[in-house]
């Protein structure tokens, strides 16, 4: 039976030419119709918005390549966009990405083009925190209603952290893992660039621009952010995150793994390129005044140094001397002193989180109290640390699997990494995705983003990590099953791709 489609493909394919013609200005009269409805009824933004989200879901469909790297590039760049219509609700570009992603696998593992599930050694332990989490989930719907709203978040975050075995069950080459480092490092050093621009314009114009984020759920009101929320303070950096935190939570993984492979022996881009990420990255942290993220840096990059990359220490020593000393940091010398001494307000502020947030885990030790609220009208779920807070949502069993989780995995990638030869092609990738991890448990003491049903971005980036780092260990013992240490010169070594 002749379907439209091979009527049409003949008629454009024609031998007489003038058939042919007329079939091509058909589709383009059809093509100019469609589009111009689709222009002058939507706007040219969001209808060309609209094609290339068209264009890209396609591919995400087939293939899950395509899908991380466009879920990374979403959370460095548009990480709250939401649809600019509803369909019932606003399902944000994250959402659909997620859903993208886990319908590929999905259907890989149904129709059998994927036989296999790898779990790896951590993966038993993720179950059992998935497992716990959704427990408290039910269970917390005896102190309130159910909420929608935070349902949807909730499901969110189970997706954000399957994205650990999704990882580790897809990206099975060190191409596939470099191509997603590749990703990672330029969509970093856009953000970062972003920010150090809207930071460095007026701010009426940084407002102005930011507000056409409107059309995609961003908000119009309050975008520029001060210190101490004083606008007689210096602004901070908030690229497209808005919370100047948040972009420092985000950098933490970025800046990590960027240095990572900028120290590299063989890095997987030109090394001119990995100075500018780099250098945009930790210029935009500085900015940014997040003192947690700046901690959990410095301990990411300070164990990098110890265990591989020892001239590391001496650019660290420069730049802290460089901040120390250069007029234009004094600013931030001070806000350091300030927080360690517990001096200024934020911190202030921070202390009296901490200090309800024991009062609600001490009435409430081992379950918490969920995600819905609290039984109690004089204490409140919220508190600056990823770990009080999962004490107050999941109790301590909830933190506890969490802490285990984060100090298992880097004992995995550290014993893993001891293994390889130095300047090994799974190096960076270890030591990127691993200490990224350590800055963010490091960071985590003071920001509350690393499991956060508000900012699923950052979520979804920390078990992505994860994933991406599992991945390197599992290619990394492939490698040393089929070429032991010390028996192969280094450019004879291969690793085989995982089954």
């Amino acid at each position: 039976m002749t379907t439209a489609l091979d009527k049409l493909r003949t008629w454009i394919t024609a031998d007489d030419p003038r058939i042919a013609l007329s079939g091509v200005i058909f589709v383009a009269v059809v093509a100019g119709i469609l589009v111009g409805a689709l222009f002058g009824g939507l706007g040219p933004i969001i209808a060309m918005g609209l094609i290339g989200a068209l264009v890209v879901g396609i591919l995400m469909l087939r293939s899950t390549q395509v899908g991380l790297s466009a879920l990374i590039t979403l959370i460095c760049l548009l990480p709250y966009g939401a649809l600019p219509f509803t369909i019932g609700f606003r399902p944000t570009f994250l959402d659909l990405a997620l859903g993208a992603l886990f319908t590929v696998w999905g259907l890989r593992l149904i129709t059998g083009r994927q036989r296999t599930f790898i779990s790896s050694p951590l993966g038993m332990l993720v179950f059992i925190f998935q497992g716990w989490a959704l427990f408290i989930f039910i269970f917390g719907l005896r102190y309130s209603g159910l909420n929608v709203t935070i349902a949807r978040n909730f499901l969110e975050v189970l997706l954000s952290v399957s994205l650990f075995f999704l990882i580790i069950n897809q990206v099975k080459t060190v191409e596939a893992l470099n191509q997603i480092s590749w990703i990672i490092m330029w969509a970093g050093g856009v953000a970062s660039a972003i920010g150090i621009f809207f930071y460095f314009i007026p701010g009426d114009w940084a407002i102005r621009i930011l507000s056409l984020l409107r059309v995609f759920q961003y908000p119009t009101e309050g975008i520029l952010r001060y210190i101490e929320d004083d606008p007689e303070q210096p602004m901070r950096a908030i690229s497209t995150s808005i919370d100047p935190n948040a972009l420092g939570g985000l950098l933490v993984f970025l800046t990590i793994i960027t240095v990572a492979h900028l120290l590299a022996a063989r890095p997987i881009m030109p090394r001119r390129y990995l100075w500018l990420n780099a250098g945009l990255m930790l210029l935009t942290l500085y900015l940014t005044y997040s003192r947690g993220s700046l901690l959990g840096v410095v301990a990411g990059l300070g164990l990098m140094a110890l265990l591989r990359y020892r001239k590391l220490v001496w650019l660290m020593l420069v730049a802290a001397a460089l901040v120390a000393l250069l007029p234009q940091t004094q600013l931030y010398v001070q806000r350091f002193i300030e927080g360690i001494q517990g001096t200024d307000l934020a911190t202030q502020m921070r202390f009296g989180e901490y200090k309800d947030a024991f009062n609600l885990i001490e009435r409430y030790p081992l379950t918490g109290v969920g995600f819905f609220g609290t039984p109690d009208i004089d204490v409140y779920v919220g508190v600056s640390s990823v770990y009080l807070l999962l004490a107050q949502q999941m109790g301590l069993i909830g933190v506890g699997l969490y802490l285990i989780i984060g100090l298992v995995y880097l004992g995995i990638v550290l014993v893993t990494l001891s293994r390889l030869p130095k300047g090994d092609l799974l190096e960076a990738p270890l030591l990127g995705y691993g200490l990224a991890i350590l800055g963010a448990m490091v960071g985590g003491v003071f920001d509350h983003f690393y499991f956060n049903l508000t900012f699923i971005h950052i979520v979804a980036l920390y078990w992505l990590t994860m994933g991406l780092g599992m991945a390197g260990v599992l290619l990394a013992n492939q490698f040393l099953k089929f070429n032991p240490p010390n028996t192969l010169p280094f450019e004879s070594r291969s690793v085989p791709a995982r089954r």
